[in-house]
């Protein structure tokens, strides 16, 4: 997926309401947090991370089909191998009722532009893995951003000036280990630099979605990227609360971020949001604008629920940059983002 292959993120649909929603989803957080009432809790052990976000009896349909198609003791996969788009949709959405109606229509439209889909783990990392794992197959050179020299230096930096990132809560594959706080995040850091770096190197769009299929096998290296994506996260939200406090330019999702009740400074976000995701709770539609800014990507969502509405594709953020490549996800209920692959030929000419 070249970024000339893709219309311009001004004229996409959608692009307008991307903000309304965070607005929406700030306000809720605000009132939610104001009543009292607890940030929803997901239950589960850690060790068998499920689809937090799916219904119990969608989880287990899943289960029995997993364990018929590949065998019980086969782990499970990060993000599955890619299927047909319409032979997904059909398995998928098999009633008549009006939501299996409007899902369907919505992948008829998807269709449209890309043939095939592969499914994310849905999980609380699901956002970062989705929009991380599409950033890193799709051919483009290495981000500006990971070619910095001082990248690596940006945790004791910043930890150094803001004590309070101690606080920082490892992710459920390293929160028993001894770490040093430091040293995990730049041994992150880096080996987002080098395995990108690595994918960038390759000739073919076969040879990188392999590659990356095999890094989103390897557990350790898997949650070891979304560790450095979302200090990334926390760097950019720091820079952008400066400006906004200093009365510089900011953009509207990062006034809504810090209008929260729960999320008033980055020393609110971290402890509050970013270091429940991938333990009680995922990224909220506000958190999608800053994982753009983090990653210097636009991030283009089918919202499938959305269909026949101006929301049914949203473009986080609503004016990025033109030079920012683009990745485009899939979301059935703004929760659960899989990946779409193979522009049908007609839209990459």
């Amino acid at each position: 997926m070249s970024r000339g292959s893709m219309p311009q993120p001004g004229a996409w649909p959608g692009a307008s309401c991307a903000e309304t929603l965070a607005r929406e989803a700030g306000a809720e957080g605000g009132r939610a947090a104001a009543s009292g009432q607890p940030r929803p809790q997901m239950r589960g052990p850690p060790e068998h991370e499920e689809d937090m976000y799916r219904a119990a009896d969608e989880i287990e349909k899943e289960k029995e089909l997993l364990i018929h198609e590949r065998g019980a003791s086969e782990p499970r996969l990060s993000v599955a191998p890619e299927m047909d788009i319409m032979d997904y949709c059909k398995k998928e959405w098999r009633g008549n009722t009006q939501k299996a109606t409007c899902m369907k229509k919505g992948y008829e439209e998807v269709s449209q532009k890309f043939t095939s889909i592969r499914r994310v783990r849905g999980d609380n990392y699901c956002a970062l893995r989705a929009t991380l794992f599409q950033a890193m197959s799709q051919p483009a050179e290495l981000p500006p951003w990971l070619r910095d020299p001082d990248l690596t230096l940006l945790p004791e930096k910043l930890i150094s000036r803001y004590h309070w990132i101690r606080q920082w809560k490892l992710g459920l594959k390293f929160e028993r280990r001894s770490e040093d706080l430091v040293e995990k995040i730049k041994d992150s850091l880096a080996l987002l630099r080098n395995k990108w770096a690595g994918l960038v190197e390759m000739r073919t769009a076969e040879e990188r979605q392999m590659a990356c299929d095999q890094l989103f096998r390897n557990e350790e290296e898997e949650y070891s990227l979304y560790e450095a994506v979302k200090f990334l996260m926390l760097s950019r939200a720091i820079e952008l609360y400066d400006d906004k406090e200093k009365g510089k330019d900011v953009p509207l999702f990062c006034v809504l971020l810090f209008a929260r009740d729960t999320s008033n400074d980055p020393g609110q976000l971290l402890t509050n949001h970013l270091n429940q995701v991938g333990h009680t709770g995922g990224l909220e539609q506000v958190e999608m604008f800053l994982l753009a800014y983090a990653v210097c990507h636009t991030i283009r969502v089918y919202r499938l629920s959305k269909y026949n509405t101006e929301e049914f594709i949203t473009v986080y953020p609503t004016d990025p940059p033109r030079d920012w490549p683009v990745v485009t996800l899939i979301a059935e209920d703004d929760r659960h983002y899989n990946v779409p692959v193979r522009l049908c030929e007609e839209t990459s000419l």
